[in-house]
């Protein structure tokens, strides 16, 4: 692998972040300790216990994997979607660089950012509820995988998008409606039986059940099953963008 080409992308990538810290770390994290305060301290103190801990506890997994999700598409759609708006991307296909070797820059670059983020909104929570962390490896665990997956799917996101409204339309009309209804906020044993059933076909329910998991000791479905769902969906994504650059669609033409 050439780790220079890879070492540049990926410090590109970060440097924009850097430049753009306000919009790229301070804005969600704002954004999330909102959350704290009214579901929190506001509303939370008002609701009983949920699975054993306090209700600004219990959402403190969900509201994490919420900004991590929507981060890592958005960070690793545009970072893709950028170079080929302004031709650039002509450039680094011209060069001496593997497709496997474009991807890791790129995603990773991505998938360390939103992995930062969600390291700060996890200290932030500290200081709206008392916080416990029963299996931290695992917590560690889930947090990669969903920022390397997540940032996989935005990076596709990003070659299949013919213009910026295009870019912005998975994760609003898509990923930010699943994560809400996929108990974030509410553990899905709350819902009536059928919505149960019908919930259970949210892929991101099984990421904050297992997320949670690693959390609280306890979620809505297994662990293993979470961890299926999580490989199953980043199997998924690598097929795809390797599909994509053997066939070259939307970059090569």
């Amino acid at each position: 692998m050439n780790i220079h080409a890879v070492k540049a992308i990926y410090m590109f990538e970060m440097s924009r972040t850097f430049r753009t810290l306000l919009q790229s770390v301070v804005s969600p994290v704002l954004s999330t300790s909102l959350y704290f305060v009214v579901f929190g301290a506001a509303i939370g103190s008002r609701f009983a216990e949920v699975e054993g801990v306090s209700y600004g506890t219990f959402i403190v997994p969900g509201l994490i994997m919420l900004t991590v999700l929507t981060q890592s598409v958005s960070n690793a759609s545009f970072g893709i979607y950028f170079p080929r708006f302004i031709g650039t991307i002509q450039e680094i296909l011209s060069a001496p660089i593997s497709s496997l070797e474009i991807v890791t820059g790129y995603v990773g670059a991505a998938a360390t950012k939103s992995f930062i983020i969600g390291l700060i909104i996890l200290l932030t929570a500290n200081l709206f509820v008392p916080l416990r962390i029963d299996h931290p490896f695992w917590m560690l665990g889930f947090l990669v995988l969903t920022c390397v997956s997540f940032s996989l799917f935005g990076f596709i996101i990003g070659i299949w998008a013919k213009n910026f409204e295009q870019l912005q339309l998975v994760p609003l009309l898509v990923i930010t409606p699943l994560v809400f209804l996929g108990g974030s906020f509410y553990s899905i044993a709350m819902l009536p039986p059928l919505w149960q059933k019908i919930t259970l076909f949210n892929p991101v329910v099984y990421l904050i059940s297992g997320f949670r998991w690693s959390f609280f000791g306890a979620g809505d479905v297994s662990v293993g099953l979470s961890l299926t769902m999580v490989a199953l969906f980043l199997a998924i994504c690598l097929g795809t963008i390797m599909w994509i650059f053997k066939t070259g669609y939307r970059i090569r033409n």
